[in-house]
């Protein structure tokens, strides 16, 4: 006789199993619906476990139509799909058969082993291929399920033996409760499994959710540098937003921030005395000290309510500049999530302070380029520039005046323009100054032709990016002319590009286009650095004829911002 409260207790500590282990990792995989071959191992293993343990369960009450093992068979075909499903029905029923050999329904309990790791695996393809995964989980399907198999079992069972054997036993109420007890058991199991994945949702949730808050608001701090003033700033973020008792911040010889409990002798400016914080610096390495096996001590204060630490150095190319060190007080717990947060908090800072780097590296090398512009004044230019105004002076006071003018504007712009970018108009004011001065000195020999989109003019492009073409223009080309010179500036849009062309009819430097144009090269790498490999500079010369260079740069909106 089947006693079914005897079975309540038996599967009530089976399900204390199942929730036990569901608050470990071995579960983690049915966190997600996408399972590796590694993934379905692992579920195959356990989930065979708790059909076994079904099927002792069963066997301690003369259970053999309504095994307990089904709950471990079909919620594995539920949890992990097709084959996990079939493996343990198979692992059941073969089991089964050892255990019944003797009985005439062997070959039909070892069928229906099979059919439901089968069925629910069918399931899982069904309701994954129709955007239904999530039903999976729910224990309302797998008490639907699990109940309606065993029916199924049932009806098969009398049709094929045409009543009820010896073996059933059981009242139809005792049957009846224990297709539902069955099917009740593995809504839990299910529920429990559920419940996992919501909890590992809603800390992923959790912590994203920090991390963003975090990346956000520490974006750009650490731009001006790492000093005390960016460090209390950081630490007052990670302060809010991680909960923790405290939060300091040091480089690799003094604290700089510190904020929370035991900020009255945790000072900024106090030198690093900590073994945790040294270690870390020294050992470039994370260390924890749990409060327990490792204790925080204060060398700076006696009465210090910090009891636990983690320490994360904070690096920039693999060197260590400082730590980030999240506490908390003796009597509460470190979290894992503040852990994990904690390290990638120093892992987050560690890439702005590389990236903020290499900007001042790049920063410090556009400048370094815009110098070398700069510097590249041809000497030549200067003194014939001051020969030209010497000899016009006496005729042309007032032409005079206007060339110093025109050349202290030249030199003016030279000299001040620090910036990557000027508008266009910016541009030629400074190419103009230069052309003046040359007209002055060729007279009719030079002639300048501009033809400018008047909505160019706002135009943001790289600054000195015209004059080095310009210059080239006049010194390598029409200088070079027995005949009359003519220097085109033709600047027009062309789709999603703006093109600037400077066109000479001389074409007489096409080979120090290639040997000697190191503004040119400067000019191009830095339009490319700024815009992308897709623009930059484009060359044609024809010997004697005509030399044009054409700047491709992007026509949007930021351009006129």
């Amino acid at each position: 006789m089947i006693e079914i409260f005897t079975v309540i207790q038996q599967l009530a500590v089976y399900l204390v199993v199942v929730y036990l282990l569901s608050k470990t990792s071995a579960l983690k995989p049915l966190a997600g619906f996408n399972l590796l071959i590694n993934h379905k191992l692992v579920i195959f293993v356990i989930f065979a476990a708790f059909a076994l343990i079904g099927s002792h369960i069963s066997l301690s009450q003369d259970m053999i139509m309504f095994d307990a093992s089904i709950v471990g068979i079909m919620v594995a075909g539920l949890a992990g799909g097709l084959w996990p499903g079939l493996g343990v029905g198979l692992v059941t029923g073969l089991y089964l058969y050892h255990l019944h050999s003797s009985s005439d329904i062997v070959l039909l309990l070892f069928v229906f082993a099979l059919l439901q790791g089968g069925v629910a695996g069918a399931i899982y393809r069904y309701l994954g291929r129709h955007s239904e995964a999530e039903k999976l989980f729910s224990p309302t399907v797998t008490l639907v399920t699990v109940f309606i198999v065993q029916l199924l079992q049932l009806a098969i069972f009398f049709m094929l033996l045409q009543g009820e054997p010896p073996e059933l036993g059981g009242t139809d109420i005792q049957i009846g409760s224990l297709i539902l007890i069955n099917s009740v058991v593995a809504a839990l199991f299910m529920m429990m499994l559920r419940d996992q994945r919501i909890m590992q949702d809603k800390v992923g949730a959790i912590f994203s959710a920090k991390a963003l808050n975090i990346a956000e608001r520490s974006l750009g701090i650490l731009s001006h540098g790492f000093h005390a003033e960016s460090a209390q700033k950081l630490a007052e973020i990670i302060y809010e937003e991680t909960g923790v008792s405290a939060v300091g911040i040091s480089d690799c010889e003094k604290i700089l921030a510190f904020v929370g409990i035991g900020d009255d002798h945790h000072l900024p400016g106090v030198k690093i005395i900590s073994p945790q914080t040294l270690g870390s610096i020294h050992e470039n390495r994370v260390i924890y000290a749990d409060g327990v096996k490792e204790k925080v001590s204060c060398a700076l204060s006696e009465d210090c309510p910090l009891g636990s630490a983690l320490v994360v150095p904070l690096r920039a190319d693999n060197e260590v500049v400082g730590t980030i060190k999240l506490y908390e007080t003796k009597n509460k717990l470190f979290l894992n999530l503040n852990k994990a947060l904690g390290e990638g908090i120093a892992n987050l800072l560690s890439e702005q302070l590389l990236r903020d780097r290499y900007e001042s590296q790049k920063n410090l090398l556009m400048k370094s380029e815009l110098k070398l512009i700069q510097a590249q004044v041809n000497p030549h230019f200067l003194f014939n520039a001051l020969n030209t105004i010497v000899a016009v002076v006496r005729k042309d006071p007032e032409k005079a005046r206007n060339l110093l003018l025109h050349l202290s504007n030249y030199f003016r712009k030279n000299l001040k323009r620090s910036s990557d970018l000027a508008t266009l108009e910016e541009e030629l004011d400074h190419v103009n100054s230069y052309l003046y001065i040359e007209k002055a000195r060729f007279g009719d020999k030079l002639q300048i032709v501009q033809d400018i989109d008047s909505r160019l003019l706002r135009a943001k492009v790289p600054t000195f990016t015209l004059q080095p073409l310009v210059e080239n223009a006049v010194k390598h080309g029409i200088s070079n002319m027995i005949g009359n010179g003519l220097v085109t500036i033709h600047a027009y849009i062309q789709g999603a590009t703006m093109l600037i062309e400077v066109l000479d009819n001389a074409g007489t430097y096409c080979d120090i286009i290639g040997s000697e144009g190191l503004g040119m090269k400067i000019v191009e790498k830095r339009i490319q650095n700024l815009y992308g490999r897709q623009y930059g500079m484009k060359i044609s010369c024809d010997p004697d004829e005509a030399t044009k260079i054409t700047l491709i740069l992007p026509y949007r909106e930021e351009s006129f911002s």
